[in-house]
Formats: C-alpha cells, sequence, structure tokens
C-alpha cells in the first residue's frame, strides 16, 4: 500500500513539473481561443482592442499594443506602427489607424521601444536601433520575431505584413524593409528617412515599394539632407531617396499630382512585382503628420490606401 502511495505522489510531483515547464517556456502565451467558427470551415479571429501585451526576445520582455478588429478572417494583412522618440506605444489610438483596420479588415501592432542608457542617446528617450545593429538592444530581431509570432498566432498573412511609423519610427521602417524584405512587404514612414548607416548599405537593397510623406518645413529632419546627427544623418535629400527607390523598383512612369493645395504627391508606378513609390512633401508643414485638418491629407488613410495595392 506504502509503494502504491508513493508511486501515485511521484506521477503527480513529475506532471507538476512538467506543467510549470511548459508554460515557462511559453513567450507570450495565447489562448486556444484565438479563433472563433463563424461559418462551416471559416475560423474568425477573436477581436482585441488596443491590447497591451508582452512578447519576451533575448531573455527580455519587451511590450507592444495590439488591435484586432472584429470578424476578422484568417489570412488578413498585419500592419506594423512604429513610435517616435519617447512615444508611449499604448497610447496611440488617438491617430485613427485602428477605426481604419476595423473598416478595412486588417491588424495593426504598435511595439514598445526600449529606453536607451548609451551616451550617444538621451537617457531614459525609448527609441528604436536603427544607427547602432550591432548594439543591444536588437530591435531588429524583435520586430521580426514578433511579426512571425502574430502571423503564426492570429493566421495573419506573411506575404502582407507591412511596417510603418513616424520620425524614429521611421528610420526602423526603413531599416526592416532594407535588411529583412523576406518579412515585411512594404513600407510607409512619415517625416522620416532613411539613417546614414541604413543608405550606406543601399546596394544590398531589394525592391520594396515604398510611402513617404514629409513636411517641407520639417526642421528636425529636413528634406534637403542636412540633418547631421552622428549615426543618424549621412543620407541625402528625400527625393533622391525617391528617386533611387524608384529606380530599384524599375518603376516605368512617374505622375506628379496636386493633391491638395499645399500637398505635392510624387508617384512612381508601374515596377517590379507591381511595386510603387509614393512621395507626398506637404509645403507648409513642419516636423508632424496630417490627419485630415483643414482640408489637408489623412496620413493615417494614405497609409493603408498605398498598402492595401499589395
Amino acid at each position: 500500500m506504502c509503494d502504491i502511495t508513493q508511486h501515485r505522489l511521484l506521477c503527480t510531483n513529475s506532471l507538476a513539473i512538467l506543467i510549470v515547464f511548459l508554460l515557462s517556456s511559453c513567450r507570450d502565451f495565447e489562448p486556444q481561443s484565438v479563433f472563433n467558427m463563424k461559418e462551416e470551415n471559416e475560423q474568425i479571429v477573436v477581436p482585441c482592442n488596443n491590447c497591451d501585451k508582452t512578447f519576451e526576445h533575448n531573455d527580455i520582455k519587451r511590450k507592444y499594443t495590439l488591435h484586432v478588429p472584429k470578424n476578422l478572417k484568417k489570412n488578413a494583412p498585419l500592419v506594423f506602427y512604429l513610435h517616435g522618440t519617447g512615444a508611449d506605444a499604448s497610447k496611440l489610438e488617438w491617430m485613427g489607424l485602428n477605426k481604419i483596420a476595423d473598416t478595412n479588415g486588417f491588424v495593426v501592432v504598435y511595439p514598445q521601444g526600449l529606453p536607451r542608457e548609451a551616451p550617444w542617446w538621451k537617457k531614459g528617450k525609448s527609441i528604436w536601433n536603427s544607427v547602432r545593429p550591432e548594439s543591444k538592444p536588437d530591435d531588429l530581431g524583435f520586430l521580426v520575431a514578433l511579426a512571425e509570432y502574430l502571423q503564426q498566432v492570429y493566421g495573419l498573412n506573411p506575404d502582407r505584413t507591412f511596417t510603418s511609423g513616424n520620425s524614429n519610427g521611421g528610420f526602423m521602417s526603413y531599416h526592416l524593409v532594407a535588411q529583412r524584405p523576406d518579412v515585411f512587404r512594404a513600407s510607409a514612414c512619415l517625416n522620416s528617412t532613411v539613417t546614414g548607416v541604413t543608405w550606406r548599405s543601399r546596394n544590398d537593397f531589394s525592391p520594396v515599394p515604398i510611402l513617404q510623406v514629409s513636411g517641407a518645413l520639417d526642421k528636425v529632419i529636413p528634406v534637403d539632407g542636412s540633418l547631421n546627427k552622428a549615426g543618424w544623418g549621412g543620407a541625402p535629400d528625400t527625393k533622391t531617396i525617391m528617386e533611387f527607390w524608384a529606380e530599384l523598383n524599375e518603376t516605368k512612369e512617374k505622375e506628379i499630382i496636386q493633391v491638395t493645395p499645399n500637398t505635392l504627391a510624387y508617384k512612381y508606378t508601374g515596377g517590379k512585382n507591381g511595386n510603387e513609390v509614393w512621395y507626398y512633401l506637404i509645403d507648409d508643414y513642419g516636423h508632424g503628420f496630417p490627419l485630415g485638418e483643414n482640408g489637408s491629407i489623412n496620413s493615417m488613410e494614405l497609409i493603408w490606401k498605398f498598402f492595401s495595392k499589395f
């Protein structure tokens, strides 16, 4: 009788240890109820309205905010939006991208950058590491791993995963499509440019669709290419960069459109794999991005209008 009791205790303890091990080995564990059955053979992703989540990468618990619309079918597109310097990724709902996702059926993820302690940046400011890719943290690896994780868990389309962002987030978006075009299909950047570090590796770039929105009066990241901060600067003026992307994508047509009284759009179309390059220049705008106020363009709507073509 004693042997039987000891055997049962041993089995119970072994099972408990196994359960603890399995749970501890999961990264950002998601419940199996991430899908609902709406109709026969049709899976619908369970909605998540601006949910704050974590994801472990290189032993660092990273934060991100996820928006999954209602009635979203499997194989939907995934859009990354990368914040600017010092911003809180969990508080970007005001931009309106979530509502556009609800209407058009795609998922939005807002990853959070980490504060920098390095001497080459302001202490405590969260930024994306696109100018010191050899240093920690590995933001490139984190964003690639997060994209692949979300694709798998939520059944999202790996061929329609896009990256966008403003300012420092735009720097990182360019870096993502430059380094991992196999993961990120296209990039849309607001009031940003290619960093000098990324630009110097341009001979290794692959053709990808590019959208750039810039203010002609931007003094933080000037369109004339005069940004001179160590690591960030070094690329030419924005129009030259867009013409580089247009040539790389083998575009065949160029159109210049006056889309609003203060906004000129340069559209390069007919490129390889249907790729296009759009450059919107707002003549009376500084370091910001318009959201449809006073008859201006809506940058969030423009981002999806561009991504929806690919």
